[in-house]
C-alpha cells in the first residue's frame, strides 16, 4: 500500500487514525452549496464570514452565510453527518481547548445554571424536565437542587449523556436529536419543560428539533431556549473572533424574531423574550483569548503528522503564560461591562425564550 500523505512521523494509533481519514480529504465533511435560506426559502445570501477551526486548528475552513430578508446566519456548505462526527470529535464544549479559566467562568456557572432553571419558578414545580443538548447533564445536576422533586432526563447527539445518567445527574439517558421522529415519538407527550440551551445552534434542521420538543411537551408544558444573537453588534465587530460564532460546530444561528415567529406558528405562546439576563460577559475576553491561541505555536494533537518539538513546546509555554494576563484584563472588561451590555439593545450576545405549548393545537 502507498504511503498515506498525511502519514505521521510518530506511531501513535490516533495519530495513524486521524492521518488515515485526512488523506481522503475534507471535501467529503460538506454538503452540496445551497443557494437558498434554509429557514425562509430566499435567493438572497450574503456572506457574513470564512473561518478556520479555531478552537481544536482540525483542517479545513468554513463558511457562515446571512440571509437579507430574514436574517437567519447558517454554516454553507453545511457539514455532512462525518463532518460534525470529525469535527466534534475530541472537543468538549464545558472546556473547548484554547480558552483559559477567566473566560470559561461564565460559561460553566454552577450558579448560572441555578439561576436558569429558577425562571420556571413561576409556572410551578415541573413533574419532568427534558434537557436537550444536556452533555454532560452539568445543568439538570444544578436545576435539581432548585427543584429536588423533579425528574430530570437527558438528550444528546454523544455519548456523553449516557456518563451523566451513569454519574447520577439524570435519570434517564437518550442519545441522538430530537429533530428525529422515532426519538420524538418515543417520549410524546412525556415531559413538562423542555430546556434547550444553545443546542439549536449545533443541530442540522432547527425546526425539526422544535418540532420533536413540542412533541415530547405535555399540553401546557413549557419550551425554554437560549441561543446566541446574531444580531449583536459584538458579533458583528468581531467576526470569526466572536466565539459564539463557533465554526464548524454551529451550523444555524435563527435571530429573535424568526424563532419566535417559528413557535408561534407551531400553536405556542410566547409568554418570555430576554436579552438581557442571558448574556455572557465574554466577548472581549474570549475573542483575545482566541486571536492569542491563533498566534501561537500550535499545540500538539492527533491530527497533527509529528508532535512539536521539545522547542516549540516551550516557546508555547512562555508565550502562554506570557499572554495570560492580558485575557485576565480582558476577562475583567468584559465583567466591568456587562451591566451596560445587559442594558443596551444590540449589545448582548444572547437570548433566551421561553414558551408555552397551546393545549388547543395538537403537534
Amino acid at each position: 500500500m502507498p504511503p498515506l500523505p498525511y502519514a505521521p512521523r510518530v506511531y501513535d494509533p490516533r495519530r495513524i487514525g486521524y492521518a488515515a481519514e485526512l488523506a481522503q480529504g475534507t471535501d467529503r465533511f460538506h454538503e452540496p452549496r445551497r443557494e437558498d435560506c434554509p429557514w425562509c426559502g430566499s435567493a438572497r445570501l450574503r456572506t457574513r464570514l470564512r473561518a478556520p477551526d479555531l478552537l481544536q486548528r482540525k483542517p479545513g475552513r468554513f463558511t457562515l452565510d446571512q440571509c437579507r430578508d430574514c436574517g437567519h446566519a447558517f454554516q454553507n456548505p453545511r457539514l455532512t453527518p462525518a463532518g460534525l462526527a470529525f469535527y466534534h470529535r475530541d472537543f468538549d464544549e464545558s472546556d473547548p481547548g484554547g480558552l483559559p479559566d477567566p473566560v470559561l467562568a461564565a460559561r460553566r456557572s454552577h450558579r448560572r445554571h441555578r439561576w436558569d432553571a429558577r425562571l420556571m419558578r413561576d409556572v410551578g414545580e415541573p413533574e419532568s424536565w427534558l434537557d436537550v443538548g444536556t452533555g454532560h447533564a452539568h445543568f439538570p445536576a444544578a436545576a435539581r437542587e432548585v427543584f429536588p422533586y423533579t425528574s430530570f432526563d437527558g438528550l444528546d447527539p454523544t455519548p456523553r449523556v449516557q456518563a451523566a445518567r451513569a454519574a447520577g445527574r439524570i435519570e434517564e439517558a437518550h442519545v441522538g436529536h430530537l429533530g428525529d421522529p422515532r426519538i420524538a415519538e418515543r417520549l410524546r407527550g412525556r415531559y413538562d419543560v423542555v430546556s434547550m440551551f444553545h443546542h439549536l445552534a449545533h443541530a442540522p434542521d432547527p425546526r425539526a428539533e422544535l418540532r420533536g420538543a413540542l412533541t415530547a411537551l405535555r399540553p401546557g408544558g413549557h419550551l425554554l431556549i437560549e441561543l446566541p444573537d446574531p444580531g449583536s453588534v459584538f458579533a458583528r465587530l468581531l467576526g470569526k473572533w466572536w466565539l459564539p460564532h463557533g465554526q464548524p460546530r454551529h451550523l444555524h444561528l435563527p435571530p429573535l424574531r424568526n424563532l419566535r415567529a417559528e413557535l408561534e406558528s407551531a400553536g405556542c405562546t410566547v409568554l418570555v423574550t430576554d436579552r438581557r439576563t442571558p448574556h455572557t460577559p465574554n466577548d472581549l475576553s474570549a475573542a483575545l483569548a482566541l486571536v492569542l491561541a491563533r498566534a501561537l505555536p500550535a499545540p500538539d494533537a492527533p491530527w497533527r503528522r509529528t508532535p512539536p518539538a521539545a522547542p516549540r513546546r516551550a516557546l508555547r509555554a512562555v508565550l502562554a503564560a506570557a499572554t495570560g494576563p492580558l485575557v485576565d484584563v480582558a476577562a475583567l472588561v468584559d465583567l466591568v461591562l456587562a451591566p451596560l451590555l445587559r442594558r443596551t439593545p444590540g449589545l448582548s450576545n444572547t437570548y433566551r425564550v421561553v414558551a408555552r405549548r397551546d393545549t388547543a393545537r395538537p403537534v
